[in-house]
């Protein structure tokens, strides 16, 4: 069985199709950062009209991943989930609000759920029996979603200036409340100095 139907695999930040929310690799917000089987790629599944991600899949120590754990898709595309029949009784659903919602656990082998997407998004989704062993995935819809920006040196990922520490701040207005001071009391000394008897 293939992982998905469409085995074309982009990293992220090159990921086919238009690339969508300003062309850059979809920001999963954390999620899929303790998914075994996530590497930080997505699977490309745009262009078709069905693709499909195993459930069951080894992962996360056992029988407990979905393959693949991201997937992109057109909006209007079929995801069908098709169960290994391994690991024991899996779901899909959606994490926090979100459509995917496949009922309780089963176990049997087979595609036993397929949700159609009709809004771009990112669409996170876990196997609540399993989700503390990270059975966690991810689906990108559409064009439209929300991007990890891409900044000039690879780094962080955020966009801008680096934000200074309050710490630093502080301590940057103390140093030159002391530098201020030292030169006022220096100022006054020399102009103001203390008697001094000339010699006569």
């Amino acid at each position: 069985m293939s992982a998905a139907a469409g085995t074309a695999t982009a990293q992220e930040g090159t990921e086919g199709g238009d690339g969508g929310g300003g062309g850059g690799p979809p920001d999963f917000g954390g999620f899929l950062d303790q998914v075994g089987n996530y590497d930080g790629s997505v699977t490309d599944a745009t262009g078709q009209d069905t693709a499909t991600v195993e459930v069951g899949v080894q992962a996360n120590g056992g029988a407990f991943g979905f393959g693949p754990p991201a997937i992109h898709v057109d909006n209007g595309a079929t995801v069908q989930f098709e169960w290994t029949g391994n690991g024991g009784g899996h779901n899909v659903v959606s994490d926090g609000d979100g459509p995917l919602d496949s009922g309780s656990a089963v176990s049997s082998a087979g595609v036993n759920y397929e949700h159609t997407f009709e809004e771009d998004g990112i669409y996170p989704y876990v196997c609540v029996p399993h989700e503390s062993l990270g059975m966690k995935g991810a689906i990108v819809v559409g064009t439209d979603y929300p991007t990890k920006s891409s900044g000039g040196g690879g780094g962080s990922g955020s966009s801008g200036p680096p934000e200074v520490p309050n710490s630093a701040k502080t301590l940057g207005v103390a140093t030159s409340f002391v530098m201020v001071a030292t030169l006022g009391l220096a100022y006054f000394f020399i102009r103001y100095g203390g008697d001094y008897e000339t010699p006569e």
